[in-house]
């Protein structure tokens, strides 16, 4: 039979035959003299069960391995894992569904920090929105985090940020932020940068301020192009808040805050 009949019997495009002849998970049959292939009841069936396999989920290089009996896995391993992958894709799904229900239960609740995780959300609510165009930043670095670190990154993560929504310190962070914005227009010589330098390092709790240190260990120009990174928008004033902020945790905080701030 042609190319198209047997494509026709297995139920697929005579194009996925042709690319599974290029990539060797279907030999290539017999050709007749006139150089047309030459398909035999033998190449539907083999085409057939490549198609069984996709349909359940192999990929193309699990289906070579099954199909090498000299050199492929045994066709039971391969399905456990695949059942297993299904799993933890069904659990996935099922997480998801549950959050946009309980997006979808709330719609007047609805904005875009809404579609982070749950527990983000709830360090989301506890920053300043619309009052401090670099907590506004915080928040959309904060929203990137969630969806770019690891599970096991994403618990620490929000370990570390919970403790700075409590309200004596949300209430302490606004006072930075607010201070903060004030030196969006700053020179670098400006006073009130290593004031606002001090009330930043004094606000970074527990194990942030432990990871603040260790930053603090890196050398000045890494330890600056990070923050340059990061925080690409901000004025070069803020941006020296931050760096001295550092620097201050990693020396155990020797210059203290000016009190009454």
């Amino acid at each position: 039979m042609k190319i198209g009949e047997l494509a026709a019997l297995a139920g697929v495009s005579t194009r996925t035959v042709r690319h599974y002849h290029r990539i060797g998970l279907l030999p290539e049959p017999e050709r007749l003299t006139n150089g047309y292939r030459d398909y035999r009841l033998r190449d539907a069936i083999a085409l057939a069960r490549v198609r069984r396999l996709a349909e359940l989920g192999l990929s193309l290089d699990e289906i070579r391995d099954v199909l090498a009996d000299d050199r492929g896995r045994d066709l039971e391993e391969v399905l456990a894992e695949l059942d297993a992958d299904l799993a933890r894709q069904q659990q996935a799904i099922a997480a998801r569904r549950a959050r946009l229900a309980a997006l979808l239960a709330d719609p007047a609740g609805l904005h875009p920090d809404a579609t982070v995780s749950p527990g983000v959300a709830e360090v989301l609510r506890g920053f300043p929105a619309g009052e401090s165009a670099l907590a506004d930043l915080d928040r959309e670095l904060l929203a990137l985090l969630d969806t770019a670190v690891t599970p096991e990154g994403h618990e620490r993560l929000l370990g570390l940020m919970r403790p700075l929504t409590e309200p004596a310190a949300a209430a302490r962070w606004r006072a930075v932020y607010e201070r903060l914005d004030e030196l969006t227009e700053a020179d670098l010589g400006d006073p009130r940068v290593a004031e606002v330098a001090a009330d930043v390092a004094a606000c970074i709790p527990g194990e942030a301020a432990a990871m603040a240190a260790a930053m603090g260990d890196l050398a000045s120009t890494e330890a600056e192009r990070w923050l340059r990174t990061l925080y690409a928008e901000v004025s070069p004033a803020q941006a020296e808040v931050f760096r001295r902020a550092i620097g201050m945790i990693a020396r155990g905080s020797e210059e203290k805050p000016v009190e009454g701030r």
